[in-house]
């Protein structure tokens, strides 16, 4: 089959493989639309998982179910369905300790284009099928269900993490499609005022569409500055940080309150040390949270997102802002992730309708 892919740190192109087996728990998938992610930039172009050698890249997608294994009780050849970027083993310790992204190990439920191929093929595998798909909503275009593969559960992760409250104040660092739906979960989960960290007109259009009430633009000066200006020298009660880099942290835990929470659901490609000022986290008694978590995945949690989607409660479409018919145009897709060109936020390749 055919397949884009990683073929070694800084380089990508075109190969062939063999089509993935199917195990007893298992299905193969042939793609109906993917959409490349940040997380791909920063596999291929920062190594930021070291070197992978012809791996077949993305792990964001929707399909139709080609092939199921023996073992397979809910799903049938033939049906349409989403996957989760993280598709855990749902028989593991720790799935069963309530961390199943870590099935595995650390980080061990991440499987597409991180230690096994990804969904940028002609087919794809996915484990423990009757554990990680789900059913493609009738009503739900195959665009919006590429948003629910990573970018949805992702930035929902980080308003989880940082245990947003009614009326909590909060600070989303980074208003790419991760950092928006960090913006939306916040406002679901009742935050009262949401300050957005970003700087192009287009996300910010659509994070104040999504519940973004006051902006900082990190280009005009430090942001714990801008933010404790807008909040009378206050802070925010929360935080997510769904963009920058290790430095970012600093930043953010000088304009957290004392018994306040950071949840980071961004990807850290490169550095050594994550910065935290001693004297703005107490000397280290500051109460002040940081919690860095990967998003859960399986069928449950993606069935529940979905349902804020087909409820009208959720609207992706905002983010889809680059369409492309045709596998041929995936480089093309990824390419524009790399290059980030003002009017992008998300691009998807439909393969079928």
């Amino acid at each position: 089959m055919k397949g884009y892919a990683m073929l070694r740190i800084g380089e990508t192109g075109w190969i062939e493989k063999e089509r993935p087996a199917c195990g007893p728990k298992d299905a193969i998938i042939r793609p109906l639309a993917i959409s490349p992610c940040t997380s791909d930039v920063h596999t291929v172009w920062e190594g930021a998982l070291g070197e992978r050698q012809n791996m077949i890249l993305g792990h964001e997608a929707c399909g139709v179910v080609d092939e199921v294994g023996s073992e397979v009780k809910d799903f049938k050849v033939g049906d349409r369905i989403m996957v989760a970027a993280i598709t855990p083993d749902w028989d593991s310790i720790a799935a069963q300790s309530g961390f199943p992204m870590h099935s595995g190990g650390m980080l061990g439920g991440w499987k597409f284009s991180n230690f096994k191929d990804g969904v940028f093929g002609e087919y794809f595998h996915v484990n423990d099928a009757d554990g990680n798909l789900t059913l493609l909503p009738d009503s739900m275009s195959v665009e919006e269900a590429c948003m629910l593969a990573d970018m949805v559960p992702t930035g929902f992760h980080g308003a989880e993490l940082a245990d947003i409250q009614f009326g909590d104040t909060v600070l989303v660092v980074g208003i790419g499609p991760v950092g928006l739906m960090a913006v939306a979960g916040a406002n679901l989960r009742g935050a009262s005022r949401i300050i957005a960290v970003g700087s192009r007109p287009k996300t910010m259009e659509v994070a104040r569409g999504y519940g973004a009430t006051d902006f900082v633009d990190y280009k005009t000066g430090p942001i714990e500055e801008q933010v404790l200006k807008l909040t009378d020298g206050e802070g925010v009660d929360k935080a997510i940080i769904a963009g920058g880099n290790v430095n970012t942290f600093e930043a953010v835990i000088k304009a957290l309150k004392p018994g306040g929470k950071l949840g980071n659901v961004n990807y850290l490609g490169s550095g050594t040390y994550i910065q935290i000022p001693r004297i703005e986290w107490g000397v280290g008694m500051g109460h002040k949270q940081i919690v860095g978590g990967l998003m859960p995945g399986g069928r449950y949690r993606l069935e529940k997102l979905a349902r804020l989607i087909t409820t009208g409660k959720l609207d992706v479409k905002p983010m889809i802002t680059h369409r492309f018919e045709g596998f041929e145009h995936v480089e093309e897709a990824l390419l524009l992730m790399k290059d980030k060109p003002k009017d992008l936020i998300k691009p998807v390749v439909v393969l079928e309708k």
